[in-house]
């Protein structure tokens, strides 16, 4: 039986002002879309505006094969954030709008539809982390992106680790301090951690060591958007095919070369 992927949590539209373009996106949605073009069943649980970006963002997906039965619209503005491109390829955040997605919550009957899922990718910004307890309890395989923020004291990221299988987190350098921070965190509960280091490659602990990984040189850097959840993407890819990790951090390496050298807004 195929394994059956769920994104819950944060979503928003990345909206390009100065090029009139926008990217359906969020930390799970870029990972969905990506699994999905690699014949993975995916869902998206989260919440879109009944504005037309929240439109746009429910026929970009649909068209991509997610499941958006349970991509909700309410009335208001589909969360959004107003990006730039620096240097022609380099993103900058320039405002973050919430919209409807500062006030979603699960309900009782996503969170049974999440429950049927055999793998769940959240993140800290998706109201869904006193569901982490839940989905771990009954023993579903939970990725967690915590971005640069596994160490910020404001998310008390310490408690949710044991409640996550694999935790992905963003750094600039692998130093000993990151190498402890990762043997730290994997003593919490993870069956792995992993550090991406951006064009430095990336780093996992699987409790008994250390694997490195290098990137994977792409033709010509045309966005970088994406590439830390390609890079997600792809290894939990490796995951569902029963890669080694070596194998899976490769496979999240090839990818994120590939996302980084296109640029598809919608």
């Amino acid at each position: 039986m195929a394994v059956r992927a769920c994104a819950a949590g944060f979503c928003c539209a990345d909206v390009y002002q100065d090029l009139d373009v926008f990217y359906p996106t969020g930390n799970g949605v870029d990972w969905g879309v990506h699994l999905s073009r690699m014949g993975v069943p995916v869902s998206v649980v989260s919440v879109v505006g009944d504005d037309r970006y929240g439109e746009k963002m429910r026929e970009a997906l649909a068209a991509e094969g997610l499941d958006i039965s349970h991509l909700r619209v309410e009335p208001g503005n589909t969360c959004v954030m107003l990006m730039a491109l620096k240097n022609g390829c380099d993103r900058v955040h320039l405002e973050a709008i919430d919209g409807v997605m500062e006030n979603f919550v699960l309900t009782a009957e996503d969170e049974e539809f999440v429950l049927g899922h055999d793998l769940i990718h959240t993140d800290l910004f998706g109201n869904c982390l006193g569901s982490l307890p839940a989905w771990h309890g009954a023993g579903k395989t939970v990725v967690m992106d915590f971005s640069v923020f596994s160490q910020d004291p404001q998310y008390q990221c310490e408690e949710l680790f044991p409640f996550v299988d694999y935790a992905f987190m963003s750094f600039e350098e692998d130093t000993p301090d990151l190498r402890a921070w990762l043997k730290k965190v994997q003593s919490l509960g993870p069956r792995v951690t992993i550090a991406t280091l951006g064009e430095k490659g990336s780093i996992a602990f699987d409790g008994e060591r250390f694997h490195e990984c290098g990137i994977v040189e792409a033709c010509e850097v045309v966005n970088t958007v994406g590439a830390g959840d390609s890079y997600i993407a792809g290894f939990t890819h490796g995951l569902i095919t029963g890669c080694d990790l070596d194998d899976c951090m490769r496979e999240g390496a090839e990818l994120s070369s590939r996302v980084i050298g296109c640029f598809e807004p919608y």
